[in-house]
């Protein structure tokens, strides 16, 4: 892909960037709210116990993930529909 078309495509990836973030935050809150009626802890609450920081630290970085990545493919797939180049690798790179 060539310069201009890495420029055009970073709006695309600021707005997916922040569309992800909002949808992830959503899903981790409702998600937790199933498992359990307390916030989420964080590494720095003295007293959560740490089987349950590992496991809200787990979902949460699971999901942000999940959503970035479809957030990013599709994206990336309007980009493509409305310029015919896709922004970044056809294919793995093979092993």
């Amino acid at each position: 892909m060539n310069l201009v078309l890495k420029i055009l495509f970073i709006p695309f990836s600021v707005v997916g960037g922040l569309i992800a973030g909002f949808v992830g935050k959503k899903l981790f809150e409702q998600l937790w709210g199933v498992i359990d009626d307390e916030e989420p802890p964080e590494p720095e609450h003295r007293d959560a116990p740490f089987a349950k920081i590992l496991a809200a630290s787990a979902l949460e970085g699971g999901v942000f993930r999940g959503i970035r990545a479809a957030v990013d493919h599709q994206m990336r797939r309007a980009f493509a529909g409305l310029t015919g180049t896709w922004p970044g690798e056809e294919r793995p790179e093979p092993e």
